[in-house]
C-alpha cells in the first residue's frame, strides 16, 4: 500500500541505506558472522551515510534534524539485510549519545560527538549488570565522590560495542534505592581501574563484541558526570524510548527477510508434483506472516508520526516492542517450516534470524516488562 508519510527525502535516505546494506554488507555478512569481526570502515561509512546523526546538532557532526520515519527505515534497511551483529554493533553508538546531547557540557559535545557520529571512534551505554537488566532500578555499580573525582566500583555485563567503544556512558548508584539514586557518567576507555572482557559465546549476534565491564576504584573526573546528581536516569527516558523504536524496526526487517526468502524457496522447491507455494497450508503460512508484517508496519508508521508531531508514545512504543519481537518469532519459525533442512543449515538467513530473535524479545526491555510497563503508561 502507499505510505502516507513517504516524502521524497525520506524516500532517498531509505533507498541509500538499502544501496548501502546490498552493497557494502549483504555479501560479507555471513562470513563476518562466523569470523566474529567485521571491518571498522562499516562503522565510518555508516556515519557518512548520517545513521548515527539524528537529533544531533550539525555543530557537533551530526544530522541537524530528527525524523523518526527515517530512524525506522533504516532500523528495517539493516536487519532485513545484514547479520544481527553488524546491526546491534552499529546501533549501540546511537542508544549512547542521547545522554551526552540532553545532559553533557559543551566541552564534553565536542570533545566526543563528532568522534562517535562520524564513525571514527566507539560508543557504548553500560547499564546492565549482572544482577539486573530490564529493571534499572537494581543497579548496583556505586560512584562516590572524593575531592574533584568521582570513584566507581561495580560491573556491567552485555554491553553492545563494549570490546571497541573509546566513549561509555555508564550507570552508577550515587545515592539511595529505586530510580533517584542513580547518576551518569562518561568514562574514556584506558582510565586506570577500568577493565573490559570478551562475552563471545553467544546464541547469535556473532559479529557484534559484547563485553564484561568491570569498575574497580575507577577515577572519573567530576565534570564528567553527565546532567543533575541522582536524577540522571528519569531524565534521559525518551532516550530508551528511541531504543525500542529501533528494536521493533530491526524486528519488522527480521521479519520481512524471512517472509521473502520463505516465498523465494517456495516457489522452487516441489512436493507432491507441484511447487510448494501451489499447496494450501503452504500459503496459508505465507498469507499469515505477510499480515502480520503489514501490521506492525502500520503500527510503527503512527508511530513515528506521533514522535515527529512532538509527543513520545510511550505506552505504543512498550507494546510495539513486544508485538515486534513476537511477529519476528511467528515469522522466523513459520519460514524455517518452509525451507525445511534447508532453512537449518547455517549460511542461510532463515536459520541465523531464528537464533537471532530471542534477543530481540530481552534487550532493550524484555516481553515481560513492556507488557507491565505498557500497562502502568495506561494508568492501571
Amino acid at each position: 500500500m502507499k505510505n502516507p508519510f513517504e516524502t521524497p527525502e525520506r524516500k532517498a535516505f531509505r533507498e541509500s541505506v538499502e544501496a548501502f546494506v546490498a552493497r557494502e554488507i549483504a555479501p560479507h555478512g555471513e562470513a563476518w558472522d562466523e569470523a566474529g569481526d567485521f571491518p571498522w570502515d562499516i562503522h565510518e561509512k555508516a556515519g557518512a551515510l548520517g545513521l548515527f546523526g539524528f537529533a544531533i546538532p550539525e555543530e557537533y557532526g551530526g544530522n541537524g534534524f530528527d525524523d523518526a520515519f527515517m530512524r525506522l527505515d533504516s532500523g528495517i534497511a539493516l536487519a532485513y539485510g545484514a547479520p544481527g551483529g553488524v546491526n546491534a554493533s552499529i546501533g549501540s553508538r546511537n542508544i549512547m549519545t542521547g545522554p551526552i546531547v540532553t545532559l553533557g557540557s559543551e566541552e564534553m559535545k565536542r570533545a566526543v560527538l563528532p568522534g562517535i557520529v562520524s564513525g571514527r571512534e566507539g560508543g557504548a551505554l553500560a547499564m546492565t549488570e549482572p544482577s539486573g537488566g530490564s529493571d534499572l532500578s537494581r543497579i548496583r555499580t556505586k560512584a562516590r565522590r572524593e575531592g574533584e573525582d568521582w570513584v566507581i566500583d561495580g560491573e556491567k555485563t552485555f554491553i553492545t560495542g563494549g570490546m571497541k567503544a573509546r566513549w561509555y556512558v555508564v550507570g552508577a548508584r550515587t545515592g539511595g534505592e529505586g530510580f533517584g539514586g542513580i547518576s551518569l557518567f562518561l568514562v574514556e576507555w584506558g582510565a586506570p581501574g577500568f577493565s573490559r572482557t570478551p562475552i563471545e559465546r553467544k546464541m547469535g549476534w556473532w559479529s557484534s563484541d559484547t563485553a564484561t565491564l568491570h569498575f574497580d576504584g575507577l577515577r572519573v573526573p567530576a565534570q564528567n558526570q553527565l546532567g543533575q546528581e541522582g536524577l540522571c536516569l528519569l531524565a534521559i527516558m525518551n532516550n530508551f524510548n528511541y531504543e525500542r523504536l529501533a528494536l521493533a524496526a530491526g524486528c519488522l526487517g527480521m521479519a520481512r527477510r524471512c517472509l521473502d526468502d520463505a516465498v523465494e524457496y517456495a516457489k522452487i522447491r516441489e512436493t507432491f508434483g507441484k511447487a510448494l507455494i501451489r499447496h494450501q497450508a503452504i500459503r496459508h503460512k505465507i498469507a499469515e506472516m505477510s499480515a502480520r508484517i503489514d501490521a506492525l508496519h502500520a503500527y510503527l508508521l503512527h508511530i513515528a508520526w506521533t514522535i515527529n508531531d512532538g509527543g513520545m508514545p510511550a505506552a505504543e512504543l512498550a507494546k510495539a516492542k513486544f508485538l515486534a519481537s513476537k511477529t519476528a518469532e511467528f515469522c522466523a519459525s513459520e519460514a524455517m517450516q518452509i525451507l525445511g533442512g534447508a532453512g537449518y543449515l547455517r549460511g542461510q538467513a532463515v536459520e541465523r534470524i531464528y537464533r537471532e530473535v530471542k534477543v530481540m524479545a530481552i534487550g532493550g526491555g524484555s516481553e515481560e516488562i513492556m507488557k507491565d510497563l505498557a500497562v502502568k503508561q495506561m494508568g492501571l
